[in-house]
């Protein structure tokens, strides 16, 4: 496979990570379909399945996904003994925006 295309289960792009699971549970905490995740991320809903299904994409688009995402609040967390995971970080970017 050309190195400008990653497989979102092995898990790694320039020391950014994130997999499927990841990508599915920040969805599902944001409370979107595909189609509205898609608009949130700037990819279509189609890149959207291929990302979830652990299918190649262009580690550039991972690397735009992953920024807007934790844009919107959603904080990745590193494997630490449990897997990798996600965590909702909306509240605390919210707080962090009201205080100097």
């Amino acid at each position: 496979m050309p190195d400008d295309f990653l497989y979102v289960k092995q898990n790694m792009y320039r020391g950014q990570k994130m997999n499927d699971a990841q990508f599915r549970s920040a969805r599902a905490i944001l409370k979107l379909g595909v189609r509205e995740m898609g608009e949130l991320v700037g990819v279509s809903h189609f890149t959207v399945g291929r990302i979830e299904a652990g299918e190649p994409v262009k580690p550039a688009t991972i690397e735009k996904v992953r920024l807007a995402l934790e844009a919107a609040g959603i904080e990745f967390i590193p494997e630490n003994g449990g897997g990798p995971g996600v965590r909702d970080n909306r509240k605390a970017l919210s707080r962090q925006r009201v205080e100097p």
